[in-house]
């Protein structure tokens, strides 16, 4: 029988936590409390800690989290959100705080008290950030304002003073500006996708138009005119044909992609045929053969049909090319900022972690040997008997001396915000960690250069739209700390995952690739690659013109490749994402909060001697 709780807020959290699932409309929601900054993840949510005493300002803080996380959580749609989302950096911003001004509107309507309950956290954060005494505004966040006026008229209630004082300070100008796409308000509001339309509306009005990037809405109905036009291009004897291949290559990518490669196999012989046509009417010198150019390498040694329109405009680049010195250094002092309640969980576990190794690289000697040191503890026989044979001894080398770690960090903008951050704190105290213990670090992120395709697509665009282009985005691979640099001299270089508009798509297989030839090329005697990320290859340039598992396909392929040839220590660790269907050995995680844990206890079980207690930590696949 469990012994009841002698904590007076236990009750109250868990009731609150009955009505966020409730709310959320999700009775599967993770809902837990802590004195780390609130936040959500997938089926998660983190609301302020409440301490015994109960504090009015405490209760209604949590309740207000709670109602504006489960109300997201209700009405947001990620992919509707991300199918939107504007390139630019103040764009987002502004986005962003419209969409959670539309949820949490739709609530007050919904339910009043909610408004409440929000309109405390609302009050609390505008305290904190001091605007209340903002007289200017060039010093009031724009995005704030827009979200907050959002809210305003969509539910009619007053917000809080020093939240109303950022409002009014833009209001004149956002409604001089958007008035006529504002009256679209109500009409919009529960509707995600035609809310998105507008707000992307509202960004242009606004003078930020340069910042959205491609329509989505229009890429489509291009997209279903070239269809239309091409099939109105072919031959009235081969549309039924066309027809099929279409149904075809919807019912089954992987057949599709087959098809493309039989066909395009078919086409290069006939091609051959032809040149030798021509080349019958010049006489080739007796006995010699035409001579033909060799083929091109594939792009991938994983999977030689694996194909990219161009690399002319991808990037290997170190992350001090990518932002000024003094802009690393404010966002190297905004990372500590944002992860100061979370240093002293992420050091302790990196303490436990050095103590572990440490522990292995006790001396250990081997006596009785005709040469090396010589053993104090023979002098007595040596001086008796000078000739006196295995009076030596020799030190033996730790097992893990000669090793380097990789860490591959998924810089995807699905990793935005906290999870980002957090890979970000980890990454640089076991850096610091492994460094003290004479192991190696190499640090890498990979993402792309653009969203939606980038100069790869442009150029695929002007050149008629080939079929079956392969990867079709610029890519970005950064070198955030070389395996040779000091940690002191690069520490800064983490913060540049905090820069704005850095985050874009994933795609995971060529850079897992990128990252094995890294090592393979070491000297070191062994080598570990930790891949962390928080889901399946993403690109929609991509994915919108070959089969839908292509990305997915390469990755398994580029896997299978690492482990097979077994020269770099392959593990994986999904944030909320389950990788374990891709990496023999990997952990999922369902809280960003457990990646300093799930880290620190994934090497150590690397290096630890006993092959017991490495195959029983090994063995966990899932933290929950």
């Amino acid at each position: 029988m469990n012994k009841p709780s002698d904590n007076p807020a236990d009750p109250f959290k868990k009731a609150l936590a009955e009505a966020t699932r409730v709310m959320a409309d999700n009775p599967e929601l993770t809902v837990t409390f802590s004195v780390d900054p609130p936040g959500m993840s997938n089926d998660s949510v983190r609301l302020p800690q409440v301490s015994r005493r109960m504090s009015r300002e405490e209760v209604l803080l949590a309740r207000g989290t709670a109602d504006a996380m489960a109300l997201r959580h209700k009405h947001h749609n990620e992919a509707t959100a991300n199918r939107y989302a504007p390139q630019g950096a103040m764009a987002r911003d502004l986005m962003q705080a419209m969409e959670v001004a539309r949820c949490e509107a739709i609530g007050a309507r919904d339910m009043p008290g909610t408004a409440t309950n929000i309109d405390a956290t609302i009050a609390n954060d505008a305290r904190r950030k001091g605007y209340g005494e903002i007289s200017n505004a060039s010093d009031a966040p724009l995005a704030t304002a827009a979200g907050y006026l959002i809210r305003h008229l969509a539910t009619g209630r007053p917000l809080p003073a020093e939240a109303a004082n950022v409002m009014e300070l833009w209001r004149g100008f956002i409604e001089d500006r958007c008035g006529e796409t504002l009256e679209n308000l109500d009409a919009t509001l529960r509707d995600q996708k035609a809310f998105s339309r507008l707000a992307r509306q509202l960004i242009d009005d606004l003078g930020y138009g340069d910042q959205l990037g491609d329509d989505p809405d229009e890429m489509d109905d291009q997209a279903d005119d070239d269809s239309t036009s091409d099939e109105e291009d072919q031959p009235d004897s081969t549309g039924d044909a066309d027809d099929d291949d279409e149904e075809d290559s919807e019912a089954s990518p992987e057949r599709s992609q087959e098809e493309q490669q039989d066909a395009s196999q078919a086409q290069v012989e006939m091609d051959d045929t032809g040149d030798m046509d021509e080349a019958e009417e010049q006489e080739l010198p007796e006995g010699e053969a035409p001579i033909e150019p060799p083929a091109p390498a594939p792009h991938s040694d994983a999977d030689p049909l694996y194909a990219v329109f161009t690399t002319e405009y991808d990037e290997e680049i170190p992350a001090e090319e990518l932002a000024e010195p003094q802009e690393l250094e404010r966002l190297r002092a905004y990372l500590d900022q944002q992860l100061e309640p979370l240093k002293g969980a992420v050091s302790r576990l990196a303490n436990k972690l050095q103590r572990r190794l440490q522990a292995q690289q006790n001396r250990s000697w081997e006596f009785d040997l005709e040469e090396g040191t010589l053993d104090a503890g023979r002098l007595a026989r040596v001086v008796a008997n000078p000739t006196t044979p295995l009076s030596f001894k020799r030190e033996k080398d730790t097992e893990f001396r000669d090793t380097i770690v990789t860490l591959l960090l998924d810089n995807s903008g699905s990793m935005r915000g906290r999870p980002i951050s957090i890979a970000a704190i980890c990454a640089d105290v076991l850096a610091r960690t492994l460094e003290r213990c004479g192991v190696k670090v190499e640090i890498l992120g990979f993402t792309t250069r653009a969203w939606k395709g980038g100069r790869s697509r442009e150029d695929w665009l002007a050149q008629g739209r080939p079929q079956q282009p392969g990867r079709l985005n610029d890519l970005r691979h950064i070198i955030y700390k070389s395996a040779d640099a000091p940690w002191r001299r690069v520490r800064d270089n983490l913060g540049l995952m905090m820069k704005e508009g850095l985050l874009k798509e994933n795609i995971d297989g060529e850079a897992l690739e990128w990252a094995h030839k890294r090592m393979v090329n070491r000297p070191e005697a062994r080598k570990i690659l930790m891949v962390i990320s928080d889901g399946a290859p993403v690109d929609d340039s991509t994915l919108s013109v070959n089969p839908a598992n292509y990305l997915e396909k390469h990755l398994r392929d580029v896997i299978a490749m690492v482990e097979k040839r077994r020269a770099v220590e392959l593990l994986a660790i999904g944030i909320g994402h389950d990788v374990t269907r891709y990496y023999d050995r990997a952990v999922t995680i369902t809280d960003v909060e457990q990646l300093a844990g799930a880290m620190t206890e994934q090497l150590a079980s690397l290096f630890d001697t006993d092959p017991r207690a490495r195959a029983r930590v090994m063995g966990i696949r899932r933290v929950s």
